[in-house]
């Protein structure tokens, strides 16, 4: 199911299939379950990829695969996709059966063509809500509402309802609750307005560059939206966003039916001006638009992919990041909308992207965050009145003198069969009473959750987890550090007569 208020609702579906099951005596033994989840496509659909290795590896214990109808294998733009994993089914012999169905799925001439026609129909409907979807959204941003995203740097989300009175600003996490409130856009804590404002002076008056920008600001010790240091690529978004002059901007990348990314051009953009209050004036992001467009107009395609070339030589490995932190370089936008991707740039230039250069990308990045999620824990344990020594050469904590604790990023993997793996590498020589594991999310950009591993119940140096664990791991799963703190804490006891 895509959402919980739906016919379609994975509770509903339960006990339709357990009724069916009860008339034909049939003892459901497994169920796979994807709440939540688009049928637009496989990928993100782990119970059914899990069923399918099931059924292909041989590993099924059971005979029958009860389906609640046609559709809910997915509403695939091709219908033939779901055609195909019905019939992997049946052929590692196990018999599909559907329970709201009209027909009985006995390989008949009428069974087939009627499945054949509620396959079509299930992708026809997705096609049909698309454009209901996509029109919604149209009108609304002409409305000046917002239509999620994070707000950026120097700005905020800010709920109203229907009459746009304001209710409230919403935090990274809060979405609105009410189908008749909005989501408008707002200037920000006045600390980063003024850096915001600060960043098109020096660029537009002083013509510094990205780099020289976020030099300055990360010297200065201010950091980004996520707390971390300033780069080129952070730079020039601020440069080029023009939701920092209150215009609202939409489709400019089309990602209908989950199929193919493709980047608008601006006529296709659908755009309501000066509907937010403005950081920056308009003069002054007309005036950095106009450098930023000279500063690539002056290039020509073979210029181009010279400074490409250059840059690959240089660093021996290219991505939308290399390229946005080099000097001198258009953005990788830029080399997007020239080449129509950063792939078939690539290819111009004699580079093959491969996965390596990504592994090591991301552990660049990971190594970047060990200081900031250090530098968080010991003031979380400080906070609470707690005291820690940190130990430079090992990376140990040592809390309250009491017991120790050692932090352990594990950055995400993709399998083959498209689920997500995270491998730990547990420190059994210096034996930290608590390993706090933090695993990445599937892009390795953001934290997904922490686990609190007590060495006492941790027996291997080495530990792998998948998304689900069960309760002998995922019981020391967390969605922060707010328990681990908690540990950490000290409260004044008062005098006992």
């Amino acid at each position: 199911m895509s959402t919980d208020h739906q016919k379609y609702s994975t509770e509903n579906q339960k006990d339709a299939i357990a009724a069916y099951a009860a008339r034909h005596n049939l003892t459901i033994v497994r169920t796979y379950e994807d709440a939540g989840r688009s049928g637009l496509r496989i990928e993100g659909r782990d119970a059914l990829k899990q069923l399918l290795e099931d059924v292909r590896n041989r590993h099924a214990d059971y005979t029958v695969i009860l389906v609640y109808d046609v559709s809910r294998w997915g509403r695939f733009p091709d219908a033939d996709e779901s055609a195909y994993y019905e019939y992997s089914c049946k052929e590692a012999g196990i018999q599909v059966r559907y329970c709201v169905e009209q027909f009985e799925n006995d390989g008949s001439l009428s069974s087939t063509i009627i499945k054949s026609m509620k396959r079509a129909m299930a992708g026809e409907y997705s096609r049909e809500l698309s454009a209901k979807v996509f029109a919604g959204q149209c009108r609304l941003i002409g409305l000046g509402f917002r239509q999620g995203g994070s707000p950026g740097y120097g700005l905020r989300r800010q709920l109203i309802d229907e009459h746009r009175v304001p209710k409230a600003d919403l935090s990274r996490g809060e979405y609105k609750s009410l189908q008749t409130d909005r989501v408008i856009l707002k200037p920000g804590p006045l600390h980063e307005v003024g850096v915001v404002q600060r960043i098109y002076r020096c660029f537009v008056l002083q013509l510094k560059t990205e780099v020289e920008i976020a030099a300055m600001l990360n010297v200065e010790g201010i950091p980004n939206e996520f707390g971390r240091p300033w780069t080129r690529g952070t730079i020039h978004q601020i440069l080029t966003n023009e939701k920092y002059v209150g215009n609202n901007i939409y489709n400019r990348v089309s990602f209908k039916l989950k199929q193919k990314r493709v980047i608008n051009p601006p006529e296709m953009w659908v755009r309501a001006d000066h509907v937010f209050d403005a950081v920056i004036d308009s003069d002054f992001f007309l005036a950095a638009k106009r450098i930023i467009d000279e500063r690539s107009k002056r290039l020509t395609d073979e210029e181009m992919l010279e400074r490409l070339t250059s840059l690959l030589k240089q660093k021996g490995h290219l991505s939308g990041l290399v390229i946005d932190e080099g000097d001198e370089m258009p953005s990788s936008s830029v080399y997007r909308t020239r080449f129509g991707s950063l792939v078939r740039a690539y290819q111009l230039v004699g580079y093959d992207p491969g996965r390596d250069y990504q592994y090591i990308e991301t552990n660049r990045a990971l190594r970047t965050m060990f200081p900031e999620v250090l530098e968080k824990t010991l003031a979380g344990i400080r906070e609470g009145g707690g005291t820690v020594e940190f130990d430079e050469l090992t990376d140990i904590l040592r809390i309250n003198g009491e017991f120790t604790a050692s932090i352990v990023i594990a950055r995400c993997l993709h399998t083959q069969a498209g689920f997500l793996r995270w491998k730990l590498r547990l420190d059994t020589s210096l034996r930290p009473d608590i390993t706090i594991a933090i695993r990445m999310d599937g892009e390795n950009k953001d934290i997904l959750d922490y686990y609190l591993l007590p060495s006492i119940d941790m027996s291997t140096d080495r530990l792998r987890l998948a998304e689900e664990n069960g309760i002998y791991l995922d019981a020391y799963r967390f969605d922060d550090l707010d328990t681990f703190f908690g540990l950490s804490a000290r409260n004044e006891l008062g005098v006992a007569a």
